[in-house]
């Protein structure tokens, strides 16, 4: 397992001195039972200031301690570091028309509900498709082709384009109509055309077993799986998948987070236009009060993103405990991989944890 070589040439020697704050936060989350396990990296102007691991896998002593190329399970932050960027890269090449239906390209999608033929790309990549947040698809779908069955069929809870509410369903039907523009799986694509491209060696769906060790567990589920999640992904219905899906499925370290978040603050190069890279994470102006852009979060009061971020910032953030911001006023990224959902999904004090996280990173580079 490998990073870039200019990733791993910053300078680094300061970090601990400069970041005490932001650092001694993520230790007190530890001990308070946050989560058990951290990583973190921060790039600004260009380069990595700030890269560090925390804790252990699990909360036994007897565990392994996480280093900075331990992996996670990225949970939801897959939708944009995966999902989102192709969508992006099919529309940089005039192969995604956001105001096409979505009926167009995935026809089982249409039913006696004619507003379902309404539902356009733009519309599931805003979250504003009418579709509801979540199903458990899992509980009644065993097979990747049951699972699509059944998430094809969801029946609207709004009318399109009338409300904002964040939905996997809503990815996982995206994530199908992106690999059949492209004549191929979503995790093909991407490891050629994003992971490939910025040598992210560290990020895929599906790990080896032969990573097993690096990979930092989810959760311990007692009623599911009945197993450790450990290498696998976390949310069921994109296990159902094969661990291939457009909400979830991607694990990664936080260097690599951190190239990726490089790679926009760059433009989008060598990945994108700047003009795409604009039109996907600014804010979209409807529903009204909505604070999504296209695949992308954008900063609301409160934000989880702390309460420094500049207007023009985007982020997103995962179930697990993963997020990443990026602000391209400050030329800045936060990336914080964590495993708050062992051993139960239980816990919610990263709510607490991330905000002030962000604005001590903040602070650190004089930029509060």
């Amino acid at each position: 397992m490998t990073s870039r070589a200019s990733i791993s040439s910053s300078d680094l020697s300061s970090q601990d001195e400069q970041f005490a704050p932001a650092f001694a936060l993520l230790n007190e989350a530890i001990r308070h039972l946050a989560f058990p396990a951290a990583s973190m990296a921060v790039t600004h102007n260009g380069k990595i200031v700030a890269l560090k691991a925390f804790g252990h896998f699990t909360y036994e002593s007897s565990s392994a301690a996480v280093s900075t190329q331990s992996v996670f399970d990225l949970a939801s932050v897959t939708k944009v570091v995966a999902t989102t960027t192709m969508a992006m890269i099919l529309h940089d090449r005039g192969a995604l028309d956001l105001e096409a239906p979505l009926i167009g390209t995935v026809p089982e999608f249409g039913s006696a509900d004619t507003r379902r033929n309404q539902v356009t790309f733009r519309m599931l990549l805003a979250h504003s498709s009418g579709l509801p947040a979540y199903e458990k698809l899992f509980l009644r779908a065993f097979t990747r082709e049951a699972l699509l069955r059944q998430a094809f069929a969801v029946p609207l809870k709004h009318d399109p384009g009338t409300y904002a509410e964040y939905s996997d369903i809503g990815f996982i039907l995206l994530g199908v109509a992106l690999e059949r523009i492209a004549g191929e799986p979503l995790d093909a694509f991407c490891g050629r055309e994003v992971f490939g491209l910025l040598k992210m060696a560290n990020t895929v769906f599906d790990p080896p077993a032969s990573w097993r060790h690096e990979i930092v567990p989810t959760a311990d589920d007692k009623t599911f799986r009945k197993r450790t999640i450990q290498g696998e992904v976390q949310d069921e219905n994109a296990s159902i998948m094969g661990g291939v899906a457009g909400h979830a499925g991607l694990f990664s370290t936080a260097t690599d987070v951190a190239t990726f978040a490089l790679a926009l603050l760059d433009g989008g190069k060598p990945l994108l236009q700047p003009s795409t890279v604009k039109l996907f994470t600014r804010r979209e102006s409807s529903p009204a009060g909505t604070s999504r852009a296209l695949g992308w979060d954008t900063p609301s009061s409160p934000s989880q993103s702390g309460k420094y971020l500049s207007p023009t910032s985007f982020g997103h953030l995962g179930y697990t405990g993963t997020s990443l911001w990026i602000d391209p006023e400050q030329q800045l990224s936060v990336t914080l991989l964590t495993n708050r959902t062992w051993p139960d999904c239980s816990s919610q004090a990263i709510r607490q944890v991330r905000p002030q996280f962000h604005d001590a990173v903040f602070e650190a580079l004089d930029l509060a």
